[in-house]
């Protein structure tokens, strides 16, 4: 069977007694990062083999962890934090398992959007997830398309990019378009800065961005009718 199991964004508490087992009873443990995950499985004092599993080599790796699977393995998916195959690497492993006729369960557990996204103060009932926008080729593109988009939603970017980010939701999306930037979720300084674009945008050009970040975007609020249109 494969496991796919989430890991703490920051806090290790977050990690669940669940994960903590099936780490622990896996014969490989496929780690995107082995130097941050050490640090992790030696906090919770688990020694299992331990393989090196990323976007720069999953392709080659992928039919080899099948194969082991299927020999009567156990393997146990991890990323440096969060759920993989969110903005990590797993989905093709996943892929190629489910097409290999072998069992996938996927732990419940942390990730990064979901409290930003909740705590966020905007609809949750429905929205979407766009993660890390392409850096150049296709960006502006893909903002174009979100224009119209009415549901909340959810991006990742990294601290050096986002007041370069928010500038250009601003001339897309508009300076008035609500938004809830959080950062370091779950850890010591987590933050939430929410307003519109244009008053997020003036606290991260005042104040140096760091950490992690999520940043939720509001649907534009609906202009109110006069009383012409309303009849």
């Amino acid at each position: 069977m494969l496991y796919v199991v989430p890991t703490p964004v920051g806090n290790m508490e977050d990690m669940t007694f669940r994960a903590i087992r099936i780490l622990k009873e896996a014969d490989v443990i496929l780690a995107e990062d082995t130097r941050t995950s050490s640090v992790l499985l030696h906090h919770f004092e688990i020694k299992n083999q331990l393989i090196s599993h990323h976007k720069f080599n999953e392709h080659q790796t992928c039919q080899h962890v099948v194969e082991r699977i299927l020999s009567g393995q156990t393997v146990a998916l991890i990323s440096d934090a969060g759920t993989p195959g969110i903005s990590d690497p797993g989905f093709l492993l996943v892929r190629e398992c489910t097409r290999a006729g072998i069992e996938v369960q996927t732990l419940p557990g942390a990730t990064a959007f979901v409290p930003a996204l909740v705590s966020s103060g905007l609809p949750c009932d429905k929205f979407c997830f766009e993660g890390f926008l392409p850096q150049k080729k296709g960006r502006q593109k893909r903002l174009q398309e979100l224009k119209d988009e009415q549901r909340t939603i959810v991006f990742y970017e990294s601290p050096y990019r986002v007041v370069k980010t928010l500038q250009q939701f601003i001339e897309v999306f508009g300076s008035e378009r609500p938004v809830s930037v959080c950062r370091e979720i779950s850890k010591v300084h987590e933050e939430s800065v929410r307003g519109t674009l244009q008053e997020v945008l003036t606290h991260f050009t005042e104040h140096e961005p760091k950490g992690e970040f999520v940043i939720i975007l509001g649907k534009q609020a609906d202009t109110p009718q006069t009383a012409e249109e309303e009849e």
